[in-house]
């Protein structure tokens, strides 16, 4: 038996540590090569750590929420030795890489002896059937199940997909898988079963009113009282004895006209009519008959069935999620920190609209990339960054750290509703291409959790676009280290004064607000408002005729 460590990976080259979110073995669990053991998280950023070997779990030496520095021993693994013979070397082929791009490597105190290559994983379309019925209450994991949202499976197709972890749960691979699977047409398209109707109670039909003699017209007196033909042929009148001036019941017409029994209706008049006062009186039997009907028609309110919805209680309480509670401890440190000042510009950024919307198809028939206006906005943003260094800086303790590269964050809204900041590593090295491809590439990551824990250090300042949720303007936080973060608000046609050496006129432009944020520490009111007027007048200065230019050597992303 040999006893191999598994270590905390290195997942970039300022990530120093992370923290165990959850275990999905215990102590005595068989566990298979590249099967994840654990979840751990660094700055926003959750990943799986899978195990290097095939064996038994015989210690854990962290418990979840514990914070592991790179490169400690979190768990061992005891793997089965095994004997070859010295006369011929096996010929075993490299074990595939790492489907989990945050590992970068792993350390081992006793190397295993190598075992022959699990066979592929081959999809079968008869695997992903409709669930059983009464539900399987699998357990899923935070990070399948935000894959699962971003990619718009619901749960019962998510409970369809076979796992191959322990007891059957679905692991980051399965899912994955299942996702390419049904993106090829293996996976056969699933049609739930059609529910039953709505139960609906039958109504009963109503009960049609006998139908009537001609009779001729009624004898009127001086308080008009409705007589039936065969009551007006007897002597004595039928409402000799009541009192005419006093309300009637609404349907005291039909008891008069019809010369049937009492309808069905009238021995429950509780359930179906409501009393009210009587209508004027009658002067012919039509009316009578006109007024009977739609009285009739009329259900009274204890009747209607009540709502079935359950009303929400007046206060809902729930717990923050773990990036939830790391941004408010992060825009709470800043505040605490820096001395925040905002200042605000205006920017006619009407030739950047009319040039990418007259160059954005051939762009992405050049470049395999579609251009936004957020690549446009670094590149301006970088060349009045080089202008004003103390922008691009950081404050430890009593010392001014200027930073001589520019690693620019864009904020990136994630499905869940929470914030990141990727960042775009030597931003000043980079063209509109290459830009345009970083840009593109790290929000395409953000919004399916395929971050690398390192793709959100080393910032040295912050761009983040207000103006895609609808706001013209706000006073962003800065992001710390950072001493500056700038926001962009909506692009807005507007009616504007156009200066030009033939007078001034009135044009619809393209406006926008900008918003800087800096630390008042070190940078003053004059240097962070020239700053953000400079950025503003770059933008408005942007070349409409520029043409597109590829350059082989552009960097990106891959």
């Amino acid at each position: 038996m040999a006893i191999v460590d598994l270590v905390m990976p290195k997942m970039g080259e300022s990530i120093m540590e992370a923290t165990v979110l959850r275990w999905h073995k215990k102590v005595g669990d068989q566990v298979k090569q590249d099967e994840t053991v654990l979840d751990i998280a660094t700055d926003k950023v959750d990943s799986e750590v899978p195990s290097t070997v095939s064996g038994i779990i015989t210690e854990i030496l962290f418990n979840d929420n514990d914070v592991v520095p790179v490169g400690a021993v979190i768990a061992k693994i005891e793997v089965a030795a095994t004997i070859s013979t010295p006369t011929t070397q096996p010929n075993i082929s490299a074990p595939a890489p790492q489907t989990i791009p945050t590992i970068v490597s792993y350390q081992e105190t006793v190397k295993p002896i190598a075992e022959p290559e699990p066979i592929p994983y081959v999809p079968n379309v008869h695997e992903y059937s409709a669930p059983k019925s009464g539900g399987n209450n699998k357990f899923f994991s935070p990070l399948v199940l935000n894959i699962a949202n971003s990619e718009g499976l619901s749960l019962s197709e998510l409970e369809r997909i076979p796992g191959t972890g322990a007891e059957g749960r679905v692991s980051k691979k399965d899912v994955l898988q299942y996702i390419a699977d049904k993106r090829s047409g293996k996976v056969p398209t699933y049609v739930p079963a059609p529910q039953p109707p709505a139960y609906i109670p039958p109504v009963a039909a109503p009960v049609a009113a006998p139908i009537q003699p001609t009779v001729p017209t009624p004898v009127i007196s001086a308080e008009p009282v409705v007589v039936h033909a065969k009551q007006a042929e007897q002597p004595t009148p039928v409402y000799q004895e009541q009192k005419i001036a006093e309300p009637s019941p609404v349907f005291a017409p039909q008891e008069i006209i019809t010369a049937q029994p009492q309808p069905v209706h009238t021995k429950q008049p509780e359930q179906v009519f409501v009393p009210s006062p009587a209508p004027p009186p009658v002067a012919s039997k039509a009316v009578a008959e006109e007024t009977h009907s739609y009285e009739s028609t009329y259900v009274a309110p204890s009747v209607i069935s009540e709502p079935t919805e359950t009303p929400k209680p007046s206060v809902e309480i729930f717990e923050m999620d773990r990036m939830r509670k790391l941004i408010a401890k992060h825009m709470v440190d800043s505040k605490q920190t820096s001395a925040h000042v905002t200042s605000f510009a205006e920017a006619d950024v009407t030739n950047m609209v009319l040039w990418r919307d007259g160059i954005k198809n051939d762009f992405e028939k050049k470049a395999g990339t579609k251009i936004t206006f957020t690549p446009m906005f670094i590149e301006c943003l970088v060349r009045v960054m080089k202008r004003y260094p103390i922008i691009n800086s950081s404050v430890e303790g009593d010392r001014i750290m200027i930073k001589n590269y520019y690693n620019i964050g864009m904020a990136t809204a994630l499905p869940n509703k929470n914030l990141i900041v990727p960042v775009i590593k030597n931003a000043e090295q980079l063209g509109l291409v290459g830009l345009a491809k970083n840009v593109n590439v790290l929000a395409d990551a953000a919004r399916t959790n395929k971050l690398r824990p390192d793709d959100t250090q080393g910032g040295t300042f912050t761009l983040t676009n207000v103006g895609s949720f609808g706001s013209l303007m706000g006073t962003p936080i800065i992001n710390q280290p950072q001493v500056a973060i700038l926001a962009v608000g909506a692009i807005k046609k507007r009616p504007v004064v156009v200066e030009t050496d033939k007078g001034d006129f009135i044009a619809i432009r393209h406006m926008m607000y900008l918003s800087l944020s800096y630390d008042h520490r070190i940078i003053d009111g004059s240097v962070g408002a020239s700053f953000l007027t400079d950025v503003a007048k770059e933008f408005e200065q942007w070349d409409v005729n520029r043409q597109l230019k590829l350059v082989v050597k552009e960097q990106f992303i891959d």
